[in-house]
């Protein structure tokens, strides 16, 4: 649940980018960044502005939810974490390896030996 919040807050926070740099200032033409008059036909009469202003309006506001719902979960996480690195010693536990403590009688660990020859 709570990988899947962070998934649409990101795509959120992608989409709330791109629509403040869409927005053009107060003194500048709104059709400048869609090719002249172009705009007035596909956003309406008004332009771009009261489409992308309720827009940015309606992501802020998901964002600031989503913002508050993984602030909830942080304030939760104190139990067992649901995804994550474990801890070193319980890896070597499920896994049942030998560690470096561990002492291998069995294991014939010398060198083999060549032989010299004369020639």
């Amino acid at each position: 649940m709570q990988v899947a919040i962070l998934m649409i807050h990101v795509a959120i926070a992608v989409a709330l980018v791109v629509l403040i740099l869409l927005q053009q200032g107060k003194g500048a033409e709104a059709g400048a960044a869609f090719g002249g008059g172009a705009s007035q036909t596909v956003f309406g009469s008004r332009g771009t502005g009261g489409f992308l202003s309720r827009t940015t309006a309606v992501l802020a506001a998901a964002f600031f939810a989503t913002s508050l719902t993984l602030a909830y979960f942080a304030t939760q996480a104190g139990q067992a974490p649901e995804a994550g690195i474990p801890d070193a010693r319980l890896i070597e536990q499920q896994r049942g390896l030998p560690t470096l403590d561990d002492e291998a009688r069995d294991v014939d660990n010398t060198a083999p030996v060549l032989e010299e020859s004369d020639g």
